[in-house]
């Protein structure tokens, strides 16, 4: 868990050094007010370390367990959900050119593979009759989060400060002079049902949050079962070691893969490696459909492959998220972008993917084998040496290897098919990202003129 603060302290500090207003260094124009960068940077600072504290909370026990875990699990999806918005957030208002959103994606999955080797780390310390040591080593992780979201997040600031103090110094009397006077170009507020009414016009918005719905089902799915596949179908082919290294290896593996498909969306554009890791993820599994649970070298690879792929999707449908934040800026003449916001609409639509992922998976197994995980009685039956219990052995583990290959060509042809739908690409993309430049242009000219 708290490898991710980590993640995101250290793709903060780089995130800044390239996508900070420079002068001449930088292509396009200013996307977001300072003002509003300025105010995620100081969620951010805010939320962070708070984030990292709730994550520790979890491993010094304070309160009565049940309750404990609950209030616990609240606060720490609560403190994630305002640093995952604020930092998603950041790559629509610093960049609107898909090579600086593609290089500022770059740098966040470099670090988040960096953050990611806690896990191996955590190896080390791990023991389930003392956690004494693990303890001491979630709160040294805790505090370097906290550290590092603190220093990071004011070095951040004080830069963009500084930065934006010299672009704009020729502009403030103006601007002041602009506000003094009461303009009538203040944007003009909506309703939430307003909004509601936007999104539900917003073609592309729609047909993607259909597609993203599945791919977080999927990553999810893989998240909860992956333990369940290596213990049924790999347990007694593969040594204890190797199945900690492929679960381990599994949340870095997606963040360096990732580094690759970022090279091929500069080249390619996010559309096509996108729509191309859906038909990889098709083939792949109709491949292990066909040679059967028995190949067990080729069941490790599809086991691996198909959770970084399935993840390294997901981290590259942010780039498909801030361009959505284009076209809505375009598309209903906002003054400023709605980045946090849609990024927010996203999540929340998308967050039945994450919560049924679990149930329908545990409801699918249960209809191939009638196992069910919540039982400890079946479980007893396997480890027996009854001539039954072979046969139930073989049923289970045919049955998790149906779900294994069903669930992701099931997820593949739903997501080929709404991806099919998705028109804001090629052509279509440049001329919305024309647009939102020439817009800040030409408001910031109408607001001089004004004056």
């Amino acid at each position: 868990m708290s490898s991710s603060s980590i993640t995101w302290t250290l793709s903060f500090l780089f995130t800044g050094s390239i996508s900070c207003p420079s002068g001449s260094g930088r292509s396009g124009v200013e996307i977001s007010s300072p003002e509003v960068v300025l105010k995620r940077l100081k969620a951010l600072s805010r939320s962070g370390p708070l984030f990292a504290i709730s994550f520790l909370a979890f491993w010094v026990s304070w309160a009565h367990p049940g309750l404990q875990f609950l209030i616990c699990l609240c606060l720490y999806d609560s403190f994630l959900t305002l640093v995952d918005l604020n930092h998603n957030a950041l790559l629509a208002d610093l960049a609107v050119s898909a090579k600086e959103r593609t290089s500022l994606n770059f740098y966040c999955s470099l670090f988040s593979a960096i953050g990611s080797l806690s896990v191996f780390m955590s190896y080390a310390f791990w023991n389930k009759d003392d956690f004494f040591s693990f303890r001491i080593f979630c709160v040294v992780l805790a505090s370097c989060a906290v550290i590092g979201f603190t220093v990071v997040t004011w070095l951040l600031r004080q830069r963009f400060e500084m930065e934006m103090r010299v672009k704009y110094d020729g502009d403030s009397t103006l601007k002041e002079l602009y506000i003094d006077q009461g303009s009538n170009l203040e944007d003009k507020r909506i309703t939430l049902a307003e909004y509601l009414k936007q999104l539900s016009r917003h073609r592309n918005f729609l047909w993607f949050v259909c597609m993203n719905l599945v791919q977080v089902f999927h990553c999810h799915f893989n998240s909860n079962f992956f333990p369940l596949f290596l213990e049924h179908l790999l347990s007694n082919r593969i040594s204890l070691s190797t199945g900690s290294f492929l679960l381990g290896i599994s949340y870095i593996a997606p963040h360096l893969n990732n580094l690759y498909f970022l090279s091929l969306c500069q080249k390619y554009g996010v559309y096509p490696v996108v729509r191309g890791l859906f038909f990889l993820k098709l083939v792949l599994s109709l491949v292990m459909l066909l040679a059967g649970p028995d190949q067990i070298y080729l069941l490790c690879i599809f086991i691996a492959s198909n959770r970084v792929f399935t993840e390294g999707t997901c981290k590259l449908l942010n780039l498909v998220i801030t361009d959505l934040v284009d076209e809505d800026f375009v598309l209903n003449r906002r003054k400023q972008a709605a980045s946090a916001l849609l990024f927010g609409m996203v999540a929340l639509v998308t967050k039945p993917g994450q919560t049924f992922a679990p149930l329908i998976g545990t409801w699918l197994l249960c209809v191939y084998t009638g196992y069910d995980i919540f039982q400890r009685d079946p479980m007893n039956n396997v480890v027996s040496t009854h001539p039954e219990s072979v046969a139930w052995v073989a049923i289970l583990r045919q049955g998790c290897f149906y779900l294994l290959v069903f669930v992701p060509i099931t997820c593949a042809l739903i997501q080929l098919l709404a991806w099919s739908q998705f028109t804001l690409r090629g052509k279509q993309l440049q001329i919305v990202k024309n647009h939102r430049q020439n817009m800040s242009q030409t408001r910031s000219a109408q607001e001089i003129k004004t004056i």
